[in-house]
């Protein structure tokens, strides 16, 4: 073999050494990732998205997950501030904002992130009320989450959101709350039921006296009170009138049986048969100022 031939073939397996060596460098991340690079131990910074080269067989990369992570922490026993055991879940929403902090300070940034989150929720539910929990959901999230974002900022994490999924209160208290909330509709009740009352009377009271001005309005309203009872016009009824209504009809019946009565006769107030077709007809003789006449 000629001197040529084994120049021509170092210099070909050189080339493909280079070539195999590049190669060898070349590294490709998703839009959603990031790649951390450690050359011969010491952090370089994140690279991504998309193909870049780092040296290869002296160094490292590590890919971290840029997206939304959930979870779900387990539900959490704790005592309130007035001594009630509750049992609380919630949902944790983070996510990687630094992608070096995270590979360089922490070890295990998910799990560590899960157990400051569990320890926080038990502090805040240790400090706050029963009623706080129930109805202040939302001062609880919020003091939950800043309190773990400022945990894991060092980490290179960011806390979204807090929420709390579930509260579990013992039997006991369940069965207590539920007789104050029955004591409770039962009271507004009784104010509603007390207050219909009082507005009722007041507004009789305001009839009546604006019916005592009035005697007519009276008579009239006695007159519609009978017209209203005897719609079915099957029934006689006795029903007391006054001498203003009595005086005209008794003039009638005794000009209508031959006889005149007596100037400034009188006649006294009785109970008198009105067949119930007729106080209709009175009641509308009395309304237009006509003097009433039988049939």
């Amino acid at each position: 073999m000629s001197t040529g031939a084994i120049i021509g073939l170092l210099v070909g397996g050189v080339g493909l050494l280079l070539l195999l060596f590049a190669l060898a460098g070349l590294r490709v991340v998703y839009q959603y990732e990031r790649g951390v690079i450690f050359v011969l131990g010491r952090l370089i910074g994140a690279k991504g998205p998309g193909m870049f080269w780092v040296p290869p067989l002296i160094s490292r990369m590590r890919k971290v997950d840029l997206r939304l992570i959930t979870v779900e922490l387990p539900p959490q026993e704790s005592v309130t501030r007035d001594n009630v055991t509750v049992r609380v879940s919630a949902v944790l929403f983070f996510s990687v904002a630094d992608p070096s902090h995270v590979v360089n300070n922490v070890l295990d940034y998910y799990k560590a992130t899960v157990q400051i989150a569990q320890t926080t929720l038990r502090s805040v539910l240790g400090q706050s009320l029963l009623d706080q929990v129930l109805s202040g959901r939302e001062e609880i999230k919020r003091r939950v989450q800043i309190t773990v974002d400022e945990h894991t900022e060092p980490w290179g994490l960011k806390v979204a959101a807090v929420e709390i999924k579930d509260v579990q209160l013992p039997p006991t208290m369940q069965r207590a709350m539920a007789k104050q909330a029955e004591a409770e509709r039962e009271k507004r009740a009784k104010v509603l039921l007390a207050q219909g009352e009082y507005m009722a009377a007041q507004t009789l009271t305001d009839a009546a006296a604006i019916l005592s001005t009035q005697p007519v309005a009276l008579q009239l309203r006695y007159l519609q009170t009978l017209t209203e009872i005897a719609v079915e016009k099957t029934s006689t009824i006795v029903f007391p009138l006054p001498i203003e209504l009595v005086t005209p009809l008794t003039a009638l019946l005794r000009r209508a049986a031959g006889g005149e009565a007596a100037p400034g006769s009188s006649v006294l107030a009785a109970p008198v048969v009105v067949p119930a077709d007729l106080a209709p007809a009175l009641l509308s003789e009395q309304r237009n100022g006509q003097q009433p006449h039988a049939t």
